[in-house]
């Protein structure tokens, strides 16, 4: 099924001059250097921390010095309508700002097909890509987008990205997380600020400490967890790292236990668009 694209302008909603059968494929038509935040929606218009999105689009913006003017209730009632008007109930959107042009939103909708059973249920292989650490995590920028295509794993569900030291920072498009020693492991710099990385810092105290320090790829073979999020995904448990195996290679307890947990916070704090 295609994507449901339109752009939002000072003069109101109108149509681009391009098509894509997804989030991805629209990707190569939008601008090199901006911005941009994607998630989902649950029940086709309720989502989760939107403000919080937009906000990280507000800091991106600065941070790039884009001259962002975001109107919250405006880009509300914009999706909201356009995803009523697209007809694919529950819906993946990415909204991107281009640097020369702040003042127009393109709002990309595609049909939201949530992680499989079997992912959730027994895990992901990861690749590393050494020395890869991004050069402006703090900003999500169309331009890493763009990046990110030329570097993405070819038999691994996800690339993790690696400091010049061999410190595991975060995957290409999510967060990473390992367990060892009872403790949870997550870098503190160097990494983008997820949706789904706040969730996480919020309800993992109840269940195990946190370390904002990250891992080393050399320190896989002792790690007893481990896993990876973003805001349409969840929490994905990672099983095995450039092949070896991550702790016995089945996803553990204490990762199911934040899995219950994420799926609970997520369903008392949904909102309406």
């Amino acid at each position: 099924m295609p994507t449901y694209i339109r752009q939002l302008t000072p003069a109101g909603l109108l149509p681009v001059d391009y098509h894509a059968d997804s989030l991805a494929d629209a990707g190569q038509y939008e601008p090199v250097t901006g911005i941009y935040t994607v998630t989902n929606t649950y029940f086709v218009t309720r989502v989760l921390k939107f403000d919080a999105h937009l906000d990280r689009m507000e800091d991106s913006a600065r941070l790039a010095n884009i001259p962002l003017r975001l109107n919250h209730f405006r880009l509300r009632n914009t999706l909201r309508a356009m995803i009523l008007a697209s007809g694919f109930g529950d819906v993946r959107f990415r909204v991107t700002v281009g640097t020369d042009a702040p003042e127009v939103f393109i709002i990309t909708l595609e049909p939201f097909v949530p992680p499989s059973a079997d992912v959730i249920a027994h895990g992901v292989a990861c690749v590393t890509i050494p020395n890869s650490a991004r050069q402006n995590p703090l900003i999500k920028s169309t331009q890493w987008m763009h990046e990110r295509n030329t570097i993405k794993p070819v038999v691994a569900y996800e690339s993790l990205l690696l400091s010049d030291s061999g410190a595991i920072l975060e995957g290409t498009g999510s967060n990473f997380y390992a367990i060892d020693a009872g403790i949870l492991h997550t870098a503190g710099e160097g990494v983008l600020g997820g949706i789904a990385r706040m969730i996480v810092l919020e309800i993992a105290p109840a269940i195990l400490p946190i370390s904002l320090s990250p891992v080393m790829v050399d320190d896989v073979i002792s790690l007893q967890e481990a896993f990876i999020t973003s805001s349409s995904r969840g929490i994905i448990p990672v099983v095995s790292i450039d092949a070896q195996l991550v702790g016995d290679g089945q996803v553990g307890k204490t990762t199911q236990r934040l899995q219950n947990a994420y799926v609970g916070w997520v369903a008392d704090h949904l909102e309406e668009l």
